[in-house]
């Protein structure tokens, strides 16, 4: 089964119909994608890559092998084989907070997030088009008071003496919305689990952009853009790089689905990312499950 590619070039001429089916098509049975002639210049991109390799090499490597999880690697354990930094976009930026970046890395960043966000959003009109919404529903869904919540976990999944031990990053499905993620041209390890068999994810090739779906977007979407599970198998050859870009609700923004299906309502997208924070490697059904009686009244974060 080969991944779908959606290719953007195609919504202005005669194939619009069939690449909104594809698109339709991946979100429902897939949960991921990849997407072409996006309009991100491949310059940018290389030199995202490209700054963020540096500073892995120059700022992180030797801190993460000589890390308690590097030199405790032993016995199989439940810990992530990944060095890894969080950067927020909006509604507020922290990128002049984190330690040893350099000027031009937090320039580009910011220029790469510029364009990743546009595509975000259209992305965002194509899918709640394809749902029979307005085409800013999503968006506006997402929105607080400031606009949606955007930011960067960048990742490297460092060469792994003993892979059979751990994992790069263990099985999960990501509890926002519309993850974008830039990834290495050359290191594989990210796997999608898809009719209960995982499928490797090939790295990256002629400046795609590798899409999947979250929690949040399942819930508006009544189910229908499912969550996928994921993780990143540690490897012994190359240092494979991530860089995931999460479009997301903001903290006070009010998820829901329609009254007449099983999603919950009308809860703050923040009261799920403190449950999602000690439930993450877990199955998301009880998550849905507690947010709706939280939103009921008969629950609570603390139960």
């Amino acid at each position: 089964m080969e991944i779908p590619v959606i290719d953007l070039s195609q919504l202005e001429g005669e194939n619009r119909s069939k690449t909104m089916a594809l698109l339709h098509e991946a979100c429902e049975k897939w949960g991921f994608f990849q997407v072409e002639n996006h309009g991100l210049e491949k310059k940018l991109m290389d030199k995202v890559k490209q700054l963020v390799n540096a500073h892995y090499e120059e700022n992180l490597k030797e801190s993460f092998y000589e890390s308690e999880t590097a030199k405790g690697l032993v016995n199989k354990c439940d810990v992530d084989w990944e060095s890894s930094f969080f950067i927020w976009h909006r509604p507020a930026s922290n990128i002049n907070d984190i330690h040893n970046l350099s000027e031009n890395l937090r320039q580009i960043m910011d220029e790469y997030i510029t364009q990743l966000i546009q595509l975000a959003e259209k992305l965002s009109q194509l899918m709640s088009e394809n749902l029979g919404l307005d085409r800013d529903y999503i968006k506006k869904t997402f929105s607080g008071a400031k606009g949606p919540s955007v930011g960067t976990k960048v990742a490297k999944y460092p060469e792994c003496p003993r892979p059979e031990l751990v994992r790069g990053l263990r099985e999960h499905t990501d509890a926002g919305g519309i993850i974008l993620l830039l990834q290495d041209e050359r290191v594989p390890g990210l796997e999608f689990l898809k009719d209960g068999e995982w499928k490797k994810i090939p790295p990256s090739k002629n400046n795609t952009i590798f899409v999947n779906t979250g929690d949040q977007l399942e819930v508006l979407s009544n189910g229908r853009y499912k969550s996928t599970l994921h993780r990143v198998m540690a490897g012994k050859e190359g240092s494979r790089l991530s860089i995931a870009t999460f479009y997301n609700p903001a903290g006070d923004a009010i998820i829901s689905s329609a009254p007449e299906f099983s999603y919950p309502q009308n809860y703050k997208f923040q009261d799920y990312l403190k449950l999602y924070a000690t439930t993450k490697f877990s199955d998301k059904g009880p998550r849905f499950e507690a947010m709706k009686k939280i939103a009921d009244g008969h629950g609570s974060l603390g139960v």
